[in-house]
């Protein structure tokens, strides 16, 4: 029974992995020094006050990443409520030709926009530590899009 479990878990993980390779944009930049931990993810059933679509995901993820490192160019779906529990970060979001740029600390949060550019770069000394829910993805995808650096890249 153990070994039939392994068995899927382990499948699924394949899957996952082959479809997230076969969707990425070409020229899309992948992260760098970034640990995504899934930490949890359910459907959303409830007609709740916050607007989330019946039958689309909710995820939670701790996403970890060292000094230098970045999430490269990325986007998502249903947007990002991000709590900064360690670190400093510097989040460059593409506004067509300009980004525009800000610096969280530790006990701050900031929300990502659905559907928009953004790379995050950690400008600390420490690794940043994030805690983020995704609350409207769609329902077995991925919460995050890789994205060809947008013109504002040039920074």
């Amino acid at each position: 029974m153990k070994r039939s479990v392994r068995w899927a878990l382990v499948s699924v993980g394949l899957a996952g992995l082959v479809t997230a390779m076969t969707i990425a944009p070409s020229g899309a930049t992948p992260p760098s020094g970034l640990t995504n931990i899934p930490l949890a993810r359910g459907t959303n059933t409830s007609d709740g006050s916050i607007p989330l679509k019946a039958g689309s995901d909710v995820a939670v993820a701790q996403i970890t990443v060292n000094p230098g490192g970045s999430s490269g160019w990325h986007s998502h779906p249903g947007g990002a409520i991000v709590v900064v529990q360690q670190g400093s970060l510097t989040v460059y979001t593409s506004l067509g030709s300009t980004c525009e740029t800000t610096t969280y600390t530790a006990g701050q949060a900031f929300i990502e926009r659905p559907d928009v550019v953004n790379q995050v770069i950690n400008t600390g000394t420490i690794p940043y530590v994030l805690f983020v829910t995704f609350p409207r993805v769609p329902q077995g995808e991925s919460a995050r899009t890789d994205e060809p650096a947008p013109p504002c890249a040039g920074l």
